[in-house]
C-alpha cells in the first residue's frame, strides 16, 4: 500500500482535474481551462464554482493585505495546511468542493468532511495526506515509467521552478485565497455571487503583474458545472416549451435555432470528454515496453544505425536553421 507521503505529481490539465474530481465520487461538476479573463469568457462557462490558479512558487512572496487565519473568523471554511508535497493540486480541487454546499460530493468524500470539518488546518492537512480514497485517486494520475520516481520530486535540491496551486472562491458573502501554504485563508473583501469571479480576476492580475513581463507560466481553471448535463437539461426543457408551440410560430421557429446550437455544444462537449479520457489513458501508460521493443527489432532488422543517422541528420539541420533564424533577427 501506498505510504501517507507518497503522491505523484499533477499535471496541470482540465481532463486530469475533472477525471481526478469523478474518481472521487464528485458528480455534476467538471474542470474548464480559461485563456481570457474578459468578461464574456466567464459569462459563457457560469455557473463558476471556483478558480484554480497555477504560478511559480517564489517561496518570499509579500504577506497577503488581510489574513483572519488568528482572528476566529474562518470556522467556517475548511482550510487545510499542505503537508506533503506534490499535493497543492489536489488540495485547491478540495478547497472548492469542500467549501460549497450546492456540490454533490457522494457518500464518501462527504463523510470525510464530516470528520475533519472540525479540525485545526494542520490536522485537516493530515487527515487529507492519509484519506485512503483521495490518495489513492491522485496517485492513480502518477505515470507507468520505470526511470522516473514521481512519488518523490524529481526538482527537490535543484535550481528548476517550482509550481504551486492555490484557489479563489466565495464564501459566506466575502471572496477568499485559500494557499495550503499559508497560515490560513486570505479574505480578499466582501463580494456577491454576481460579482465575485470579477475580484478574484483583479486578484489574479495583480499576482502575475508581480512578475513581470519576462514570466508567462501561468495556468487559471474553473470548476464549472458539468456541461453535458447543463446542455441535456438545456435541451428538455426546449422540448417542453416546443410542445405547447404551433408549427408555424415565429417562437417555435427561434427555439428551434436554439436547441440546435445546443445541440451542437453537447456534441462537442461529449467529444472533448472522449478526448480527456484517452489522454488520460495514454497518460497512465508504460510505454517503455513497446519502445524497447521497435529498437530491439531494429536492431535485428540492422536498421538501427540508419534511423540513428536520419535522426542525426535531422537535429543538426533543425539545428543550423535556428542559428541561421536568431543571426537574421
Amino acid at each position: 500500500m501506498t505510504e501517507a507521503g507518497n503522491w505523484c505529481l499533477i499535471e496541470s490539465d482540465p481532463g486530469v482535474f475533472t477525471e481526478l474530481i469523478q474518481g472521487m465520487g464528485v458528480r455534476g461538476v467538471q474542470m474548464e481551462e480559461i485563456w481570457s479573463l474578459d468578461e464574456s469568457t466567464m459569462e459563457q462557462l457560469r455557473p463558476i464554482y471556483g478558480l484554480i490558479f497555477l504560478f511559480k512558487w517564489q517561496g518570499n512572496e509579500p504577506a497577503p493585505a488581510q489574513d483572519d487565519s488568528d482572528q476566529g473568523l474562518t470556522d467556517h471554511i475548511f482550510f487545510a495546511n499542505q503537508v506533503i508535497n506534490n499535493a497543492c493540486a489536489t488540495q485547491a480541487i478540495l478547497s472548492i468542493l469542500l467549501n460549497r454546499d450546492d456540490i454533490e460530493l457522494g457518500s464518501e468524500l462527504q463523510n470525510f468532511k464530516e470528520f475533519a470539518s472540525d479540525f485545526p488546518p494542520d490536522m485537516k492537512g493530515l487527515a487529507i495526506s492519509n484519506s485512503e480514497l483521495i490518495r489513492s485517486v491522485h496517485n492513480s494520475f502518477a505515470r507507468s515509467d520505470p526511470f522516473v520516481n514521481e512519488m518523490q520530486d524529481p526538482r527537490a535540491n535543484k535550481d528548476e521552478d517550482l509550481y504551486h496551486f492555490i484557489a479563489y472562491l466565495p464564501i459566506h458573502g466575502a471572496l477568499y485565497e485559500l494557499d495550503g501554504l499559508k497560515k490560513g485563508p486570505v479574505n480578499l473583501g466582501a463580494c456577491h455571487d454576481d460579482d465575485w469571479v470579477g475580484k478574484a480576476n483583479e486578484a489574479i492580475m495583480n499576482r502575475m503583474s508581480q512578475y513581470g513581463a519576462s514570466e508567462l507560466h501561468f495556468s487559471l481553471m474553473a470548476l464549472t458545472r458539468d456541461r453535458v448535463e447543463l446542455y441535456e437539461e438545456q435541451i428538455e426543457e426546449l422540448d417542453g416549451m416546443l410542445l405547447s408551440l404551433p408549427e408555424d410560430s415565429t417562437e417555435r421557429t427561434r427555439l428551434n435555432g436554439d436547441r440546435t446550437i445546443l445541440e451542437h455544444k453537447l456534441h462537442l462537449e461529449k467529444e472533448k470528454r472522449a478526448r480527456w479520457h484517452r489522454e488520460n489513458i495514454l497518460r497512465k501508460h508504460n510505454f517503455v515496453p513497446m519502445i524497447y521493443n521497435l529498437l530491439r527489432i531494429s536492431a535485428e532488422r540492422n536498421e538501427l544505425k540508419g534511423l540513428m543517422n536520419t535522426a542525426k541528420e535531422k537535429a543538426a539541420a533543425k539545428n543550423a536553421s535556428k542559428k541561421n533564424a536568431n543571426a537574421t533577427q
